[in-house]
């Protein structure tokens, strides 16, 4: 199953709101606050890779209040 790593910057004062969009999801497996250059962590999945980058590609950027993100696709080892 295709996983990827997003770090999000939020728009000031949409943090919550963002996370709230993001928890909601069905393809987000995890949601996370952080500290520092980043507001968020969202691990994704997806059943297929072209589902992973429709995700990535056009339902997270469109959510409002999403300044920047950031991704990371992981591989297996």
């Amino acid at each position: 199953m295709p996983e990827a790593f997003v770090l999000f910057k939020t728009e000031p004062t949409h943090e919550r709101e963002v996370y709230l969009s993001l928890a909601d999801h069905e393809g987000v497996a995890e949601v996370h606050a952080l500290y520092g250059e980043f507001d968020l962590l969202a691990r994704i999945s997806s059943p297929s890779s072209k589902e992973l980058s429709h995700l990535l590609m056009d339902s997270f950027r469109r959510i409002d209040g999403v300044k920047e993100t950031q991704t990371l696709i992981a591989v297996e080892a």
